[in-house]
């Protein structure tokens, strides 16, 4: 039960970046508004790994951004909301996974289409890298924790 658990928490970690990584250094969530819908994949410690889907809802607030998301693989439901703000290049935020009572905060950097990012709360750290180049975003979570390895995700805008 333990890495159902994390594996929730990262993927919901995860998907709360998602819509931050197009960055512009007024604004790095700009033109996110909007569905988007794709796969990926989490890997445990053991080596087994299990396909996820995933569905984003964003909404860009000045410079902040409101997301809504649900993954879903064949054991686990993740849905999550998230609230993001930029400063510049930094960007900073909260999450809260409502499936499993999870929440915690995000810090890190913006640099051209990238997000370099630092993720903490709900018994998870790790880190994050966020890649969004046009209509595509990828995302790759590294986590601290011994049940769940990481979290590499694809989507698309709908």
């Amino acid at each position: 039960m333990r890495s159902r658990s994390s594996l929730a928490k990262a993927v919901a970690v995860a998907a709360l970046c998602f819509g931050a990584a197009q960055a512009h250094a007024a604004n790095p969530f700009r033109g996110l508004s909007g569905n988007w819908s794709g796969s990926g994949q989490f890997r445990l410690e053991d080596g087994r790994s299990e396909s996820i889907r995933c569905n984003a809802n964003y909404v860009p607030r000045g410079t902040g951004l409101g997301l809504a998301l649900r993954c879903a693989s064949a054991s686990n439901k993740v849905e999550l909301r998230a609230s993001l703000v930029a400063r510049g290049n930094k960007v900073s935020g909260s999450w809260e996974e409502r499936s499993y009572n999870a929440s915690g905060q995000v810090t890190g950097l913006a640099v051209g289409d990238t997000l370099r990012l630092s993720i903490n709360g709900g018994g998870l750290s790790g880190s994050m890298l966020v890649r969004t180049t046009g209509g595509s975003q990828s995302i790759s979570v590294r986590t601290d924790t011994s049940a769940l390895k990481g979290v590499n995700i694809s989507l698309r805008r709908r």
